[in-house]
């Protein structure tokens, strides 16, 4: 799925702004709210999470549908082209609504879908209604639990008594909802560009770079027979390669290369038709090598972070600002990457990341896929396996279609260096091997690159169980040896720690460490360290990262968090996760100016030689 530009045969409508809202009280779709003008709607801004913009935990913690509406119309002109409605992100579950007629539903809270409405928008004003609901069950991704995982495992708030319904994320971030990325009207004509895929394959200083142009015409929904030419400029606008038909091989002499801090895009062109779009581009390899991650033929470290999309009153919405603040911030420290934890970030975030060449693990909404989180507290007490047949999980179908849909609109960047196909799943359990195998087949017979995948082991996976072992390119551990396991004792955690990397050693793949890190709280200061002061988080990274450097195999450290984050409440969070080397307004703890230091000198590359 192509990302939606002007070009000149394209036209691009934004509908950001202030729609009518209002929560469902239980008769919204009885009473059909998406037939008509709201009403005594209040205002609401899109995109943005809904839940901390209005007062009150009736709403902060509103459980089922909300409805959003505003009035639409388009010049007559535009019409007479292919016309698409386009959603980025509704989270979790859409259905659109033109002049009262449901035209497309959509499952999955963070990667875009689109619907063609050309032959509705006739003269004159049409009413649009998304009704969005936020529930989380076990056939979503996110999962949400029968009972709360911090409460399980943590001892978070009693529910006894609580007879209102509401959401039990097995997740810990906060369950923000909404229309939390843009929604856009945009045409093309009736023959067009339907999707682009680029190959490269880079030798010396000279590079091919397969692609694959797939059209459509509108009429028969079937590709026609315009000519398609591709074009490939430099930064500078000079023609470095061209080609015609929509296969083929653009061949580029004297090739700049996209390296991580150090981006280079190309401008691909192509011309289909009367049809235009232009793709930035940049050029890298990657691959594995015994325990070596390679881009572009050199052993390359992973510095950086997990990483969430979370700031105050945006929630999950987008952020444009704070995202060019972030990544200034990650070049401040000598950060090279992080994780889109714990779900595919905004593809406005992807297209910077491309530009300032910072590397990207990129993850699926598979979070939660693990009801051994509180001790069976999800079943009241019972321990069911995560993947038994009948009271199990069953997010299969639905995992399929978003690794499925995050590689087709993520294939082309150059940031994104590794697939991962889920957070913390229950990878040790009895049918996991089963679950995950089909999901890497996918991601691989899909990805024409053949990225490394992944997914992120949880700590309670005994290693020699883990089926990541088995099929993982690259073995991603989240450990948080010396907090909660063995803290405030820092000994006994690095000898654990130490062991545990010995036995990873033993396969011979490169091991990325994707989460780390301890609670603490802004201020919290004492001459001997104890937990949650700034100096205990710092003796803590201090520990792991003297193990980390032990072993060659070790290629990455992403600190667990970049910055604090919301969370649903429980006894052990405190307005939220307070693991960031950076507060939520992003000011910087000791354990910031701490990596900034350790970064600095480690290289990019050949950091373990």
């Amino acid at each position: 799925m192509l990302y939606p530009i002007l070009t000149p045969s394209r036209f691009l409508c934004d509908l950001s702004g202030i729609w009518n809202f209002k929560l469902d009280n239980g008769k919204g779709f009885e009473e059909k709210w998406f037939e008509k003008p709201l009403q005594d709607a209040m205002t609401m801004p899109v995109p943005a999470s809904y839940n901390d913009l209005k007062e009150g935990i009736d709403f902060r913690d509103h459980y089922g549908w909300v409805f959003y509406q505003r009035c639409i119309s388009l010049p007559e002109m535009i019409t007479r082209q292919r016309v698409v409605l386009r959603c980025d992100a509704v989270t979790h579950h859409a259905k659109i609504y033109l002049d009262g007629d449901m035209v497309c539903e959509h499952r999955g809270g963070f990667l875009p879908f689109e619907v063609e409405i050309a032959d509705k928008m006739t003269a004159g004003e049409h009413l649009l209604t998304i009704a969005v609901d936020n529930v989380i069950d076990y056939t979503t991704l996110p999962v949400g639990g029968k009972g709360d995982m911090l409460g399980g495992l943590m001892g978070g708030m009693a529910e006894a008594g609580n007879t209102k319904p509401q959401n039990h994320p097995n997740f810990d971030f906060f369950n923000y909802c909404g229309i939390t990325r843009p929604v856009r009207i945009y045409t093309t004509p009736e023959s067009y560009i339907k999707d682009i895929t680029l190959v490269p394959r880079v030798e010396g200083t000279k590079a091919e770079i397969c692609y694959e142009i797939e059209t459509a015409d509108q009429k028969d929904n079937m590709a026609s027979q315009e000519e398609c030419k591709v074009e490939m400029y430099d930064q500078q606008g000079n023609l470095a390669a061209e080609s015609t038909g929509t296969k083929g091989i653009l061949n580029v002499q004297q090739v700049h290369l996209w390296q991580p801090l150090n981006a280079y895009l190309y401008q691909v062109k192509v011309k289909y038709g009367t049809d235009e779009y232009t793709l930035p581009y940049g050029v890298r390899t990657v691959r594995i090598e015994g325990e070596k991650f390679l881009i572009n033929e050199k052993p390359f470290y992973f510095k950086g972070y997990g990483k969430h999309e979370d700031t105050f009153p945006n929630g999950r919405g987008i952020h444009l600002p704070m995202n060019t603040k972030d990544i200034s911030l990650m070049k401040w420290q000598g950060a090279n990457s992080f994780r889109t934890s714990h779900y595919p970030y905004s593809e406005e975030m992807m297209r910077l990341c491309d530009r300032e060449g910072i590397v990207v693990i990129d993850e699926t909404t598979a979070v939660g896929v693990n009801l051994q989180f509180g001790g069976g507290a999800n079943f009241g007490g019972t321990k069911i396996g995560t993947f038994d047949p009948e009271h199990g999980v069953k997010t299969q179908e639905h995992h399929q279609e978003v690794v499925r849909d995050l590689i087709c609109r993520d294939k082309n960047y150059a940031c994104v260096v590794m697939w991962s196909i889920a957070n913390e799943p229950d990878s040790a359990a009895e049918g996991a091997y089963e679950y995950f195998k089909p999901l890497y087949d996918l991601a691989r017979e899909l990805d024409k690159q053949k990225r490394p995948c992944t997914l992120v082991s949880v700590q309670m996976a005994e290693p020699q169980k883990d089926c990541s072992g088995e099929l993982s390119d690259v073995i991603c551990l989240n450990r948080y040896y010396g907090w909660y396991f063995g803290g405030p004792d820092l000994e006994g955690p690095e000898l654990a720690l130490r062991k545990e990397l010995s036995y990873w050693k033993k396969l011979g793949k490169p091991v990325i460490f994707t989460e780390y890190g301890a609670d603490t709280v802004m201020g919290f200061h004492d001459t001997t360290p104890v937990m949650y002061t700034e100096e205990y988080q710092v003796d803590y990274y201090k520990m792991n990262n003297s193990v980390f450097d032990e072993f060659s195999m070790v290629v990455g450290e992403q600190v667990w968090n970049f910055a604090d984050f919301a969370t649903s409440q429980s006894l052990l969070r405190v307005q939220g996760n307070k693991k960031g080397v950076f507060t939520r307004d992003r000011k910087p703890k000791l354990a910031a100016h701490y990596f900034r230091q350790r970064w600095q000198e480690i290289p990019d590359f050949n950091y373990k030689k």
